[in-house]
């Protein structure tokens, strides 16, 4: 794995424009269950459509009494040793930008600018009125959830809703504009704790490979770039990437 590290750092240095894009598997680490696994929220739920949470009062307070159930392992997840290695190469300069699946917030917890990451599914640590589109914390929200409210409202009278990508709702277009637009201009990216599975997002990685950036896969499980990428890592993100950063700080 040294070589391979070594390979990644050496990279990094060189590279113009580089972009980690991070999926779930950076989280797991910090005691974020991932939705698709065996107990994960998609597992233990069905989940409620867009459609529904809109249309029915029902759905909402559902909806809410599932995010009530989630916010205490919100509150103890922490940023883990793979975030705050990513966090560091950008303020060394290494990383344009990430660009993550995620919706945990970690990133910004770490420390992360917010003007150096695109969040293709929102941030669940924001809420988001359906009407007017005015953002709020999830603190707040959650508070009047206790005090006995099955589905908080705006001021104007609109759904609040945690601001994140819900089942049958539009991911932001221009996040994503974003994000496609890195990725066919950069010349370095590292996938993190991803499986590439989901779209239009799983297909990031491949506009940059046609562009003929260096393809970089941390990931503890099979990927679709496993045969395509110049490096592979199945090793724990929280692992690898404090190396990377070790190796960058040693060669430079």
């Amino acid at each position: 794995m040294n070589e391979n590290i070594s390979s990644i750092a050496r990279k990094l240095l060189n590279a113009e424009k580089a972009v980690i894009f991070t999926g779930a598997g950076i989280s797991t680490e910090s005691g974020i269950p991932d939705y698709r696994s065996k107990g994960g929220l998609w597992d233990r739920y069905r989940p409620i459509y867009f459609d529904e949470f809109m249309s029915s009062k029902e759905a909402r307070a559902e909806y809410w009494r599932r995010k009530a159930a989630f916010y205490p392992e919100l509150l103890k997840a922490k940023p883990n040793p793979a975030h705050l290695a990513v966090t560091e190469l950008c303020k060394k300069g290494r990383i344009h930008t990430v660009i993550t699946q995620n919706v945990d917030g970690l990133h910004q917890e770490s420390g992360l600018p917010d003007d150096r990451i695109i969040e293709l599914h929102g941030n669940t640590r924001r809420v988001r009125c359906m009407s007017c589109g005015k953002t709020g914390s999830i603190h707040d929200a959650q508070k009047r959830v206790a005090a006995g409210e099955e589905a908080p409202e705006c001021a104007c009278g609109g759904y609040l809703k945690p601001d994140t990508i819900s089942f049958g709702q539009s991911m932001p277009v221009e996040a994503l504009e974003r994000a496609i637009g890195l990725s066919k201009n950069c010349d370095f990216f590292m996938v993190v704790g991803s499986t590439l599975l989901v779209q239009p997002a799983a297909g990031l990685p491949f506009h940059a490979m046609e562009n003929g950036a260096f393809m970089a896969v941390v990931n503890l499980s099979e990927t679709p770039l496993d045969n395509r990428c110049d490096v592979l890592i199945r090793e724990k993100a929280g692992e690898v990437l404090p190396m990377i950063v070790k190796a960058v700080n040693e060669i430079n």
